[in-house]
């Protein structure tokens, strides 16, 4: 069954700073039509930052997903939903070697959540010590 990733294009800024950028919404295993479906339900459903004041919201269905063209006051913003395959990350997970027939999995027993260090408090809440101080990765 193949991985589908559900890929957003936006506007963002305004004036000379407006640009456009991109990023994975999320990831929907089955077939293409059905991570469509759920592409069709979130660019429906989507707020975008800009503009402050629409005026006119328009989504068009393209071949590999859908464009979300919204007018304001003074400019237009587009946000462009693409639903894509995906081939390869990085990141990904590794997946477990694959065992013999007859064989159960391993079990591994997942370690304990650590917690935090309790963080000393004023009154309203605000940490005496800043969370940045003493981190040496800062310049």
């Amino acid at each position: 069954m193949a991985t589908w990733g559900l890929v957003i294009e936006t506007t963002v800024g305004i004036g000379e700073r407006k640009h456009s950028e991109a990023y994975v919404l999320a990831h929907v295993e089955g077939t293409r039509d059905e991570a469509l479906v759920e592409l069709e339900q979130r660019a429906r459903h989507h707020s975008p930052e800009h503009p402050r004041s629409p005026k006119r919201r328009r989504l068009f269905r393209e071949s590999d997903g859908f464009l979300l063209v919204i007018d304001g006051a003074w400019q237009s913003f587009s946000t462009r939903f693409t639903v894509a395959e995906l081939l390869e990350d990085s990141a990904a997970p590794a997946k477990p070697a694959r065992l013999p027939k007859g064989e159960p999995a391993p079990v591994t027993a997942a370690p304990p959540p650590s917690s935090p260090p309790p963080v000393e408090r004023y009154a309203d809440g605000v940490p005496v010590r800043p969370a940045w101080l003493g981190r040496n990765d800062l310049p």
